[in-house]
């Protein structure tokens, strides 16, 4: 069985020997090579891998952040690989996140692949996205910034309310017209805004209630959009389609949501 793999380093040096020792295997084939986290969302959308090698620490969108910009249903299985402190290690083992210690090891390579191909073949694989956050979670309480958590709405109106967020000494009031798109995580939603990713304990329906519902509809049973921000709908196969957000994002809209988004689009779809 030979897997599919995207791979994603900031640093030629360090992706050139991930490449060459994946390559060593014969288990891998390398379907893109990426130097950025947005290269890294792009090819995944286009892709589909079953697996992906990622740097955590990158400038701009660094390992962590493709995850959380990522639908549920669209992570492959991934491998971090990281010289992060053992707290990070410690919480990607409580969370069964794989992961690599830099410098690369062929060992360490050997055993993340053997994992992923018994997941696979086993068709026991489904979206660890949820555990990946829930690590996030713990490692941002090490790095002495405590995870998001639910709290309540303030306001007259749902287009008035503020989703608030706690994180650590202080609170968030996040307009909900800064809020691009919503996805699931397990018992965490990630809310993406114009400029930063917040992690809140929260179900999707619950967070829907609060939201406007003119503007927010649900797209996915993971995922809520902001229409606001739908710049452009791309048809894809068996009746689903893309939307496209101004934020160069792309959300998956399933056939069960189809009509609900169709209701609220001039495109005619």
């Amino acid at each position: 069985m030979q897997l599919s793999a995207v791979i994603v380093d900031d640093e030629p040096l360090a992706l050139g020997l991930l490449r060459s020792k994946l390559i060593k295997t014969g288990l891998i084939n390398i379907v893109a090579e990426c130097k950025n986290g947005r290269e890294a969302i792009e090819a995944t959308l286009n892709l589909s891998p079953d697996i992906m090698f990622l740097d955590i620490q990158m400038p701009g969108l660094d390992g962590l952040s493709v995850v959380k910009r990522l639908q549920d249903d669209a992570v492959p299985l991934i491998v971090f690989t990281t010289a992060f402190e053992q707290y990070a290690i410690d919480a990607f083992d409580v969370y069964a996140v794989d992961y690599i210690l830099k410098p690369i090891d062929q060992e360490r390579i050997d055993r993340s692949i053997e994992r992923a191909i018994f997941r696979l073949s086993e068709r026991i694989f489904r979206s660890n996205k949820s555990n990946i956050v829930g690590a996030i979670g713990a490692m941002r309480k090490h790095l002495g910034r405590a995870d998001t958590e639910s709290s309540t709405v303030w306001g007259v109106n749902h287009s008035q309310k503020k989703i608030v967020i706690k994180e650590k000494n202080e609170i968030i009031l996040l307009e909900q017209s800064d809020i691009v798109w919503l996805d699931a995580a397990g018992d965490y939603v990630c809310i993406h805004s114009n400029d930063e990713t917040y992690i809140k304990r929260s179900t999707l329906k619950e967070l829907l209630s609060q939201l406007e519902p003119e503007w927010f509809k649900r797209v996915h049973r993971s995922t809520i959009v902001n229409l606001h921000y739908v710049v452009n709908v791309i048809p894809h196969t068996k009746g689903e389609f893309f939307l496209e957000l101004n934020s160069d994002q792309k959300i998956k809209v399933s056939r069960n949501y189809r009509d609900v988004v169709k209701a609220f689009l001039a495109d005619g779809i």
